[in-house]
């Protein structure tokens, strides 16, 4: 098995791959005028806008964070103001500010001054009330109530509070709440329509449990406040796009791709991952979904779209990342989703002229880059893991050093498109596995509830049939084996570390659990009612003292002596996820008994790195790691 050949050597260094992209996630404004981005300014991304025929060159750079770049921005109805989330060295407690496009050099202005513990969960346009933004905040810090925020004067005013913990409206086009869903102690979610006149609710259906770990991830009232829209399960295996009649309660499937599920991710990370749904900028109805698979696949929901859909199709062999469009619906700026070569077109619809806007990394030479190949790796129960693997470029796949690199979550799922990862590992000569072991979303319902009680189990020994795999195929040296992940990912190396050292040369674990029980001991208030679907379902209570006992023996922590692994650990110190005295626990131990231990803390990060030179510096680290273990 070998891979094509480079026209010319090359090595790309920590700074070609992990910068910060020259340009990213484009979006038009309302009016179809200008065009919105990220890109570099100061060391940091920043928000630039340009009109919709200028080049970068003329491009005015209105945003000017020089402690931490941006990742989410979107635009008000009205095209003076752009609006962006940022939160302060990574703590997660994110404010919504405001940028004046008539006087971008002014400093932005928080929207939302919360205290310290509260913050903006979600925020959006509303358009029924032009000017003003709908924030979802916990102001009261076990509650998540909704405001809503004059942008211009900065007013905030409640809008709709929550009665009580896990209890959620969904509001129609006019802000009216038109449904309410209930997590249940179970964890599974009761939805009940809601009468405009009298305000009673009348129960509709019960969805979701253990079988959507993250909760209905789906759900959205239709614009017009009479149906119901929700990610479900049905018969089959597959995730599906559903909506339910609020008079009737009947079910009709709006999206549905056989041996696909639907695409939860960007439910997860709304701005920051490609969307689930493609939303009408003026309408509000969906235009089209994301599903699973060896590529993603978009499926149309609005017949309305396809003509732009198949247009936008023809300008990249990539697949569709994200999408916006003027309310007019004519012109449309879209990224497409690549392993080599991520990019961003504008397309016109009334004259069928497009061009192409950017690449995110215009330095890096495709041809230079490794393709990600789907490969699908049997576990030792049958169980199909749909993987991906990445080759060095101009290699011998001939029993390389082997990078497994496992996804966060655990409720996440990889997926092909670009990876600096990947392309970083394989540039320096490793085979490069993702695998989408049990429990990962995307791959079905068998597939995930596979994983309940499986942590340190079954989803560990997925991981060590996908080493066998590559090893079988001779694509593995099994002597140079290393695995490295982040937050779940993370758990996993010290996993492989603690319980199977054996099988592994290196482990590399960024901001990872080590202690299940004080991990889920120290989850913040606001979150308690919607754990009862995944922590408390597949790894266990800690109040619970026979389940505690599970998870402290499911927990690394519990078996640090026996680590013989040369690790490398990554923490931020300011991360609101997994506290880094587990990380400190683990270094001091091996550090006691002479164990190898490198320990990366940054003091302005969260839960990962986000600064391009924290970055920098932690894959560098990365990189002579594995050469010292793996070579």
């Amino acid at each position: 098995m070998t891979v094509r050949a480079a026209s010319v050597s090359h090595r790309f260094e920590a700074e070609d791959l992990f910068c910060d992209p020259t340009f990213s996630h484009p979006v038009i404004s309302p009016d179809g005028t200008t065009l919105a981005y990220l890109a570099p300014a100061g060391g940091r991304r920043n928000v630039w806008v340009r009109g919709i025929g200028q080049e970068h060159e003329e491009a005015r750079c209105v945003t000017h964070d020089s402690r931490r770049g941006i990742l989410t921005f979107f635009w008000c109805d009205d095209p003076r103001w752009l609006l962006y989330l940022q939160d302060t060295d990574g703590n997660e407690d994110w404010h919504l500010f405001r940028v004046d496009l008539e006087h971008p050099e002014a400093p932005p202005y928080d929207l939302t001054p919360l205290e310290p513990g509260s913050r903006v969960f979600f925020a959006e346009p509303m358009p029924s009330r032009p000017g003003t933004v709908l924030a979802t905040m916990n102001q009261r810090p076990t509650r998540l109530d909704m405001f809503l925020v004059d942008v211009s004067t900065g007013e905030i005013s409640l809008l709709h509070e929550q009665a009580e913990a896990g209890v959620d409206l969904l509001l129609d086009r006019d802000g009216e709440p038109a449904f309410v869903s209930r997590v249940t102690e179970d964890g599974s979610t009761e939805f009940s329509a809601i009468d405009a006149v009298t305000g009673q609710q009348r129960p509709l259906l019960r969805a979701g449990g253990a079988e959507q770990p993250m909760g209905v991830e789906v759900q959205r009232s239709t614009p017009d406040g009479m149906g119901l829209v929700l990610s479900l399960y049905l018969e089959d295996d597959d995730l599906q796009l559903v909506r339910i009649d609020r008079e009737t309660a009947e079910v009709t499937v709006l999206a549905a791709v056989p041996g696909r599920s639907l695409d939860i991710m960007g439910m997860l990370a709304p701005g920051v991952l490609p969307p689930t749904l493609f939303i009408d900028r003026a309408t509000g109805e969906i235009l089209a979904a994301r599903f699973t698979g060896h590529r993603p696949h978009i499926e149309v929901v609005d017949p309305g779209f396809a003509a732009v859909h198949t247009a936008l199709s023809a300008l990249s062999d990539g697949v569709l990342g994200s999408l916006s469009s003027d309310t007019s619906g004519t012109r449309w700026v879209a990224t497409f989703l690549h392993d080599r070569e991520p990019e961003a077109w504008l397309y016109d619809h009334a004259t069928g002229r497009s061009r192409r806007l950017f690449r995110s990394y215009p330095h890096l030479d495709p041809a230079h880059l490794a393709p990600m190949e789907p490969v699908r790796i049997l576990a030792r129960d049958g169980l199909a893991l749909h993987s991906y693997l990445t080759l060095p470029v101009g290699v011998t796949a001939r029993k390389l050093p082997l990078a497994l690199v496992v996804h966060g979550g655990p409720w996440a799922h990889d997926s092909w498109g670009f990876s600096a990862q990947a392309q970083f590992l394989a540039d320096r000569g490793h085979a490069v596995l993702q695998v989408n072991f049990r429990g990962s979303t995307g791959c079905g319902r068998r597939h995930t509830l596979a994983a309940r009680g499986e942590f340190a189990g079954a989803m560990h020994t997925d991981i060590l049939d996908a080493v066998d795999w590559a090893v079988d195929r001779g694509i593995a040296d099994p002597d140079r084996v290393g695995i490295i992940g982040g937050s779940y990912g993370g758990y996993a190396a010290l996993v492989g570390a603690a319980f199977t050292p054996e099988r592994f040369s290196a482990a590399v674990d960024l901001v990872g659990i080590a202690d299940l029980s004080s991990f889920l001991r120290s989850l913040p208030p606001v979150s308690r009612p919607y754990i009862a679907s995944n922590w408390l379902a597949y790894v266990g209570d800690p109040d619970n003292p026979a389940q505690e006992a599970d998870m402290l023996a499911r927990s690394p922590i519990s078996r640090v002596d026996a680590i013989t692994t040369p690790l490398l650990i990554a923490h931020g110190a300011n991360d609101a996820r997994v506290r880094r005295e587990e990380s400190d626990r683990i270094v001091t131990s091996m550090r006691d008994r002479g164990i190898p231990v490198e320990y990366l803390l940054a003091d302005d990060e969260g839960h990962g790195f986000g600064n391009p030179e924290n970055e920098i510096r932690l894959q560098r680290a990365i990189a002579a790691h594995f050469a010292q273990h793996l070579t």
